[in-house]
């Protein structure tokens, strides 16, 4: 299979500064399933890419590795100059600049909305609680629901509960935002208040990865598309490239699947 090297084209890149740089990334889990097989890929500043594939092809195992949710045994992945290692200190700090929103919500059931989105900016950050606060009151505002503050999870839409994931990975301040498939766990009219949301984020300038299958999102937002399979990097282009004019077969399999 094709394995594309992932420099993007000087139409696609909107900074020449990379904040992920992932080579030949190697993974196999313990059962000595080889997961991840030689894949690398360049995310620049600013930049929104957008991971596709079928089920089991590698795609959130890989960006989980950009933030240590994943280890890794071959290969090198450096996320805003600090490579991902063993030591801890390293890992602690790129988890305080990579935020990740998931596909179930993983919010805390027994504490409000607001309490969710200080947590971390009190204890990791070290905030005062006001500071926290009143941050965390702004980007409930920027996810249009402040007037959710005071509730707990349970008493949230799917999409609302969401909308604080996001909210809450933010309140860190985050350099790149990871996003493994956030909108597969909502109800379809749910989906649509999630993704304006990263539609927001990526017009502000934010850096982020998303798994994801939904066509429109990464026709309109990513800057570049590219396809996962059997643990490989299939292909990369820009959005109308890779869906009006595939260049590898599996690429084009794919694609006669879900358009």
């Amino acid at each position: 299979m094709t394995q594309f090297q992932t420099e993007p084209t000087s139409t696609t890149v909107k900074s020449s500064e990379p904040v992920i740089v992932a080579t030949d990334v190697e993974k196999w889990y313990d059962n000595g399933f080889h997961v991840l097989k030689g894949v690398s890929l360049t995310v620049y500043r600013g930049e929104v890419v957008v991971v596709m594939g079928p089920s089991g092809s590698g795609k959130s195992t890989f960006i989980r590795t950009f933030n240590a949710l994943e280890d890794y045994q071959k290969g090198s992945i450096e996320v805003d100059g600090i490579k991902i290692s063993h030591d801890l200190k390293n890992i602690e700090t790129i988890r305080r600049e990579v935020g990740m929103v998931f596909q179930q919500f993983n919010l805390f059931p027994h504490l409000t909305v607001l309490q969710n989105i200080t947590l971390a900016p009190i204890w990791v950050r070290r905030w005062p609680k006001k500071k926290s606060q009143d941050a965390a009151m702004q980007l409930l505002e920027r996810v249009g629901i402040a007037e959710q503050a005071h509730k707990y999870p349970g008493q949230l839409s799917g999409g609302q509960q969401q909308r604080v994931a996001i909210a809450r990975s933010l309140a860190m301040q985050p350099k790149v935002m990871l996003f493994d498939e956030p909108t597969s766990a909502l109800d379809p009219e749910m989906v649509r208040e999630v993704l304006d949301v990263m539609r927001s984020l990526a017009d502000s300038g934010m850096t982020m990865v998303c798994v994801t299958h939904e066509v429109g999102f990464a026709r309109e937002v990513a800057d570049r598309v590219v396809l996962m399979d059997g643990g490989y990097l299939v292909e990369e282009n820009t959005p109308n490239e890779f869906f009006s004019n595939p260049q590898e077969e599996r690429t084009q399999r794919f694609l006669s699947q879900i358009l």
